[in-house]
């Protein structure tokens, strides 16, 4: 699974960043995590506000810090 957290570093993206990790660890999902902060690579999936959780190229959450459990419900059906 290849995940993806678009933001250019404020405190919400970073938050996100840390919570999509633990997520990770803890349920053992085999994922590789980057973070992308470049704000052309960002436009690319067309959203207009961040924070935002791409997995497998597939935008699943924008503009939020959604919670763990949400999270995990996203990384599940990969």
């Amino acid at each position: 699974m290849d995940i993806k957290i678009l933001g250019s570093g404020c405190a919400k993206c970073k938050t996100l960043e840390k919570l999509t990790r633990e997520v990770v660890e803890q349920n053992g999902f085999n994922a590789t995590i980057t973070k992308v902060e470049d704000i052309v690579d960002i436009m690319k999936y067309n959203i207009m506000s961040t924070p935002a959780l791409v997995v497998n190229e597939k935008v699943e959450i924008k503009g939020r810090i959604p919670s763990a459990d949400e999270i995990k419900q996203v990384l599940s059906k990969y």
